[in-house]
């Protein structure tokens, strides 16, 4: 069979720099059968294959449809899935698909064309990716894993691992809600290789053991964990004093504004979403070597004040900028970024708020 996989977001998305675990596995899984696979980076000609599987993680990433297209995805030879088009709804491959070994050199072509050497495409290239665990049970109403009840194991390094390649990247949703994450922390240490976690860890559950294991290892880069909710704030706190007894390196904290758990998105919603934003802001800043970044969800299109949401995940997602400037002296700090200011100053004046409750 004549396969083509496309990686929707490869094509849609401007700055996308990772590869699709589930393209990958879908080329291993049909080499492994004979077939003859291709990773198309287009959207032409698709009845030429016999088979076109199509993949997206992201929910806004455009799929081409009209006169010179026609409906892709009606077409009798495609499939198409991922989070990207059904979220939680997302139907899980096939248990030979699901767990047959990625083919890491789908993307071989596609990074060779243009010369892509670079470090910003070293996801393609030094990294083995997937999941030791699945699932989670927080619940939380963002989150693709909104649905689950448990985190449970998924497979073995083994089954992912590629010996040649450098680096290990796992995107387990909630590693240490698993109730066996010794054994599969041991699984990591025993390949003697950098790892780390993309979606970051839950370090509500972070506790003097999982601390001095996590700690100790080859980690990779910055460790990473969510700060999702202010009224958390009193044990986020207790949980970096004890990352600070084990370790001076980076902890980064993903902050997610712009969603109301309520569904209501109202004018009180938006002044108190920046406000807590900026709390937590504050409570990750006085703790050395931490890092807020900031996570918009796609909701904050609705706010009022977009632009402040723009504005402060441009200041707190260079660490270069976030370290030398406080909010107010990056509003005003470029000439020809005006609207900063103008975000700010509208912000305040329609909310009733001083500058210190922001910048001070």
């Amino acid at each position: 069979m004549k396969i083509a996989i496309i990686d929707a977001d490869l094509i849609g998305r401007k700055r996308h720099r990772f590869p699709n675990l589930v393209c990958m596995k879908l080329s291993g899984y049909h080499k492994n059968q004979g077939d003859s696979v291709m990773l198309k980076t287009d959207y032409d000609s698709l009845m030429s294959f016999d088979k076109v599987f199509i993949a997206k993680v992201f929910t806004d990433t455009p799929i081409p449809d009209g006169e010179l297209f026609g409906n892709i995805l009606e077409l009798p030879n495609v499939e198409y899935g991922g989070t990207g088009f059904f979220y939680d709804k997302a139907v899980p491959l096939p248990n030979e698909i699901e767990h047959c070994k990625p083919d890491y050199h789908l993307y071989d072509e596609w990074l060779a064309e243009k010369d892509k050497g670079g470090a910003e495409f070293k996801c393609y290239k030094d990294y083995s990716i997937g999941f030791l665990t699945r699932g989670c049970f927080r619940h939380c109403s963002f989150c693709v894993n909104r649905r689950s009840s448990e985190v449970r194991k998924h497979s073995p390094l083994a089954e992912f691992l590629d010996t040649s390649r450098k680096k290990i990247c796992l995107l387990d949703d909630n590693f240490f809600g698993y109730r066996d994450w010794k054994k599969s922390l041991q699984e990591l240490l025993d390949a003697n290789k950098p790892f780390h976690f993309k979606q970051g860890l839950d370090v509500r559950l972070l506790d003097e053991e999982k601390a001095s294991s996590l700690f100790k290892a080859r980690y990779d880069g910055d460790f990473i964990f969510a700060f999702d909710d202010i009224r958390d704030a009193p044990i986020i706190e207790g949980k970096l004093k004890l990352i600070r007894q084990h370790t001076n390196k980076n902890a980064k904290f993903y902050v997610l504004c712009g969603y109301d758990r309520r569904g209501k998105y109202d004018k009180d919603f938006w002044k108190a979403d920046i406000l807590g934003t900026f709390e937590r802001i504050r409570i990750l800043k006085k703790h050395k070597n931490t890092l807020p970044y900031i996570m918009r969800h796609e909701n904050y299109l609705r706010s009022p004040y977009r632009g402040m949401y723009i504005t402060i995940a441009e200041w707190c997602n260079v660490p270069q900028v976030f370290k030398k400037l406080g909010f107010r002296e990056f509003c005003y700090s470029r000439k020809n970024c005006k609207s900063r200011g103008i975000y700010l100053e509208k912000f305040l004046r329609e909310n009733s708020i001083s500058e210190n409750e922001i910048c001070g």
